[in-house]
């Protein structure tokens, strides 16, 4: 099976699986289907929960602790995955294939897995290799090779992002009332347009730190988590054709994916990375500086479902 050519940094993560039990990784299928079958013993590591660091404190007069905050390490997921070429001639093309996608990179890339019709993806790195050169490699071109990845963020994700956006929110038009007849009941206050308030569901069992859009013209723009107040506020003005980008996972704020913006974030802001969905429905709430209100400024939030 070729090599397929993509931006494998960027590209959609599992995009080239097909069926249950693939693996995709830098471009390269293994599984069902490849020259790259996965032994009988399969993953390990990629439905387990990583290690964690505690935050506990041990008693000093008693027995026990007080319980501190839990932090997952890394993931580290391994692979034993047998080259299989179709033919002895191939077995080079097969096994520089395998070497190519299984590299010495830096930057993190998607490795997707899909098991029973359910694909997740963790940002990750190669951390180890091993192909054994013995007598079946040398006279069949097969060979029962080993790789290892370390996901940093041991997170699992869902392939499709989810968005949902809204504007501000909008007053009610008003009673009107009529010289002839008054008012009559039951009162019709008028139909509210946009209530400035967003519902966000990750639908897996992790926090997910979402990526937040704020779209001009604003001045002041904020977005509060109403489960607990939790706000992200920044005191710029945004013109109609500008975009402030939040990505709380990497904890940056960028104007027109340029500049940064960091420095704009108010008193009232809380740090980019503590901001999170849940699992659940999160409620959110689009607020800017009191004033006349534009129907073209809006917040739209994206995340994929989170799992561990």
């Amino acid at each position: 099976m070729p090599l397929t050519q993509m931006n494998t940094a960027t590209a959609p993560p599992g995009s080239l699986i097909t069926r249950d039990g693939q693996i995709q990784w830098a471009g390269l299928l293994f599984g069902p289907g490849t020259d790259y079958e996965i032994a009988d013993s399969g993953l390990t590591g990629w439905a387990d929960l990583p290690g964690l660091d505690s935050g506990d404190v041990l008693r000093p007069d008693q027995h026990g602790a007080w319980p501190g905050s839990q932090w997952s390490q890394a993931r580290t997921v391994t692979a034993p995955i047998w080259l299989l070429p179709d033919q002895p001639s191939r077995a080079a093309a097969v096994a520089a294939q395998f070497r190519a996608a299984t590299a010495v990179h830096s930057g993190e890339q998607w490795l997707a897995v899909r098991l029973h019709g359910e694909t997740l993806a963790c940002r990750a790195r190669v951390n180890q290799r091993s192909i054994p050169q013995d007598r079946m490699f040398v006279t069949h071109g097969a060979a029962k090779a080993t790789v290892q990845w370390v996901c940093a963020d041991p997170r699992r994700f869902a392939v499709d992002e989810r968005t949902e956006r809204t504007g501000l929110p909008t007053p009610e038009r008003g009673l009107s009332w009529d010289r002839e007849q008054g008012l009559k009941w039951p009162l019709n206050w008028g139909d509210i347009t946009s209530t400035g308030i967003v519902t966000a569901v990750n639908g897996g069992d992790a926090p997910a730190n979402p990526v937040i859009e704020f779209r001009g013209p604003v001045r002041r723009p904020s977005l509060t988590r109403l489960s607990d107040g939790l706000r992200i506020e920044y005191d710029i003005r945004l013109a109609a054709s500008d975009v402030l980008t939040i990505d709380t996972n990497a904890g940056t704020v960028t104007l027109n994916d340029s500049a940064s913006r960091i420095h704009t974030a108010t008193a009232w802001s809380t740090p980019e990375q503590l901001f999170q969905l849940d699992p659940g429905s999160t409620a959110l709430a689009f607020r800017a500086e009191p004033g006349a209100v534009d129907p073209g400024a809006s917040v739209a939030v994206t995340w994929r479902n989170a799992h561990w």
